[in-house]
């Protein structure tokens, strides 16, 4: 899996993993139910804990981006390609109404 991890980011590397497969999602190259490497495997082709990546793996099926099928592991969840497009959606309005409310103070 492309993902690469930068110990000096001050984002937590289990973040980093999850921000990772968003953007993965988002360009398809993670597609709808395509299994995702076990949390052993992905951590050892990364070099991390095996909690890192189980944490990463819980973020993102909190957020409803993967789904464990006990037995046969993780998986692309449906419609996680709209979710990761309607999460980036709303951090840019954020972003926006903040240079909004700036330019007004600034005049």
């Amino acid at each position: 899996m492309d993902v690469i991890l930068n110990p000096s980011n001050s984002q937590p590397l289990y973040l980093q993993i999850v921000e990772q497969i968003k953007v993965l999602i988002t360009k398809e190259i993670l597609s709808e139910n395509e299994k995702l490497p076990s949390i052993r495997a992905l951590a050892q082709e990364l070099d991390v804990s095996v909690i890192t990546v189980k944490r990463a793996y819980q973020e993102l099926e909190s957020q409803g981006f993967i789904q464990t099928v006990a037995a046969k592991g993780s998986f692309i969840a449906r419609q996680s390609y709209d979710q990761v497009i309607e999460q980036y959606l709303e951090k840019i309005k954020t972003h926006m109404r903040s240079i909004q409310l700036l330019s007004q103070f600034i005049g």
